[in-house]
Order: structure tokens, then sequence, then C-alpha cells
């Protein structure tokens, strides 16, 4: 089989395991969204989108999204009027902190069957992958 079928596959079985586990209304980017902003508050939507690989559209729709479930507020940068920057809100941090271990609960149960050690050989080899396309 084809390793791009495979993590296809293995992607399918995430968002599976997510739905069952943490949430059908927060989705996986979503909570991606939530933990960039809290280790990097004031975050402009270009740099979010640059931590999570995705496109403009895409972080400004989840940004605009996520502001109308109060768990995000944009604010217009003073020095550059076009630069907005992200923060999570109260609400966006409690949501944070209650999806957690769920979060976790989804991390262990895709990763079962495999060792400690082998867990993070998965990580890496992944991490490499990814960073193939960047060079």
């Amino acid at each position: 089989m084809h390793t791009g079928n495979l993590i296809r596959r293995a992607q399918q079985r995430h968002v599976a395991i997510w739905l069952r586990e943490v949430s059908a209304e927060v989705t996986s980017v979503q909570f991606a969204v939530l933990l960039v902003l809290e280790q990097r508050p004031g975050v402009s939507q270009r740099e979010l989108g640059d931590e999570l690989d995705l496109d403009r559209s895409t972080v400004g729709e989840l940004a605009t999204r996520m502001m109308r479930n109060g768990a995000v507020q944009r604010v217009s940068d003073p020095q550059d009027k076009r630069r907005m920057t992200l923060y999570l809100t109260a609400q966006g941090q409690a949501q944070l902190n209650a999806l957690r271990p769920s979060v976790e609960r989804v991390e262990q149960l895709l990763t079962e069957p495999l060792s400690a050690e082998e867990r993070d050989i998965l990580r890496g080899l992944v991490e490499r992958l990814l960073s193939a396309e960047d060079q």
C-alpha cells in the first residue's frame, strides 16, 4: 500500500476517534489554534497560518468562526492596521483547558498499538516528512 494512502487512513482514524472522544463542534485544527494562541498571544493571522500550515482564507474563516464562538479575539495591530493579531479570550482558555484531557485520550487511543519508543519514532518520521516540503 502507498504511504499517502496509509497517511490518509490514519487521518480518517484520527477524525473518528476525535469525534467520539472530544467534540463534533471543536475540530482538531481549532484545538491547534487555541494551543498556538495560548503559547503565542498576539500572533498574526499570517503567522498562525504559517505555524499550522493553513492558507490565509482558511485562517480568516477559522478566526471569524472562533470569534463568534467567543474563544478568540481579533485585534488590529496599532503599528500596522493591516496586521490582525489574535488572542485567546477567557472563554477560549477555559475551552482549551476543558478539552486537554480528551485530546490526550485521543493521542493514547490513536497510538495505542505502539510502544513509547515507537510513538517517538513515528512522530519524528512524520515531522521529517512534513519538513521536507519546506525545502
